[in-house]
């Protein structure tokens, strides 16, 4: 492969950090992400030029770019401790996960009223089917010959004052 020439490399650096800026101050392209990959596309440089290379004898050297790539990377690290988020998407991401934290600890609520709930009218529903065969039995016993006699109902208006009617 055929090496750069140093006025193509300074205008390839050039174009790096200009796009390094705008991806760093959140200016990320419908859909792109603030990490290498989007660096080199935006800039037209190959991505390859961000990694170290090898010599033919196996021996280790830098990519035309690495140094841009470490600073990118050392730059993007410090706004993510400081809290700032330069992807919408990433950002967007964190939203959508604390939401879904969220309605997770909602629909967890709900799920213990309902349980709460369901044990309420079961305790409702036995103390009235209890209610109903007491009547029940009262009004056989009523029904039934014995010494018990039903009182007579009190007549509308009749009631003495202060009482309640």
């Amino acid at each position: 492969m055929a090496r750069i020439s140093n006025k193509t490399r300074r205008n390839n650096e050039r174009a790096v950090r200009q796009v390094m800026e705008q991806l760093l101050a959140g200016g990320v392209p419908p859909g792109g992400k603030c990490d290498i990959k989007t660096l080199a596309a935006q800039a037209g440089v190959a991505r390859t030029g961000f990694y170290p290379k090898k010599n033919r004898d196996g021996s280790p050297r830098p990519g035309p770019y690495e140094h841009l790539a470490e600073e990118f990377e050392r730059r993007l690290a410090a706004l993510r401790e400081a809290g700032t988020t330069t992807d919408p998407r990433a950002a967007q991401v964190e939203r959508l996960k604390s939401q879904v934290a969220g309605l997770k600890d909602r629909l967890a609520e709900r799920h213990e009223q309902l349980a709460e709930l369901g044990e309420f009218k079961q305790r409702a529903l036995s103390q009235i089917a209890a209610q109903q065969m007491e009547i029940q039995r009262l009004r056989e016993a009523l029904a039934a010959p014995s010494n018990l006699r039903a009182l007579p109902r009190a007549q509308r208006g009749s009631a003495p004052y202060g009482s309640c009617s």
